[in-house]
């Protein structure tokens, strides 16, 4: 099974996964309670945060929730879907090899990886780190998350691969130190972390 290709994420797949509110994925408590998570850990650490990059971006979920908690950062969106790019004008481009003249402060991506084989997802992790020299929010969801049956599978794209989450780790631990919660740490950024605000093992 190939990569899924841009013309899969077409009107009826947002209006299965987003729009109907009988099959969305997300509703908006879920998203402001996420956002409200990772935007205050990222002004609690002290992570400046001016440019934001939402890479697939969607119908724009993050947009709002970036304005409220940095007023003063730009936020720009790319997806690969030329149906939601048409619609809401975002850049169209692809993680596994999207590129910006400049790195961004905050990075978001969410629900994008599990559409990828396991090559194009080596690349999109490596495209990652090279986007961002501040924070990550990376969600994805795995093997694992199958298998401990807590997905409700109804709600959850069967076309999905179903990649072991060692494999997302072992992609993104190169250029970013996992903090929890989907957070990750560029390791180009120079904020201080306890040690115990650090998964790592070192």
């Amino acid at each position: 099974m190939k990569s899924a290709q841009a013309e899969v994420f077409d009107e009826a797949y947002y209006q299965r996964f987003y729009f109907d509110k009988k099959t969305s994925v997300v509703d908006p408590g879920h998203v402001e309670r996420l956002g409200a998570f990772v935007c205050s850990y990222l002004q609690y650490l002290r992570v400046p945060v001016q440019r934001v990059l939402d890479m697939g971006c969607g119908i724009g979920l993050w947009r709002d929730v970036v304005a409220r908690h940095f007023p003063h950062a730009t936020y720009h969106g790319v997806e690969l879907s030329p149906y939601l790019c048409e619609r809401f004008g975002w850049e169209q481009g692809s993680v596994v090899d999207y590129r910006a003249s400049a790195p961004y402060d905050l990075v978001i991506c969410q629900g994008v990886l599990p559409y990828l084989d396991a090559a194009d997802l080596k690349r999109a992790m490596h495209s990652l780190g090279l986007l961002c020299s501040g924070a990550l929010y990376l969600e994805a969801v795995s093997r694992e998350d199958w298998e401990q049956d807590i997905l409700d599978e109804n709600l959850t794209d069967p076309h999905m691969f179903r990649h072991r989450a060692a494999l997302y780790r072992r992609g993104l631990e190169p250029n970013y130190t996992a903090l929890g919660g989907g957070l990750w740490l560029s390791r180009q950024a120079e904020v201080p972390l306890f040690a115990l605000e650090s998964l790592s093992n070192a």
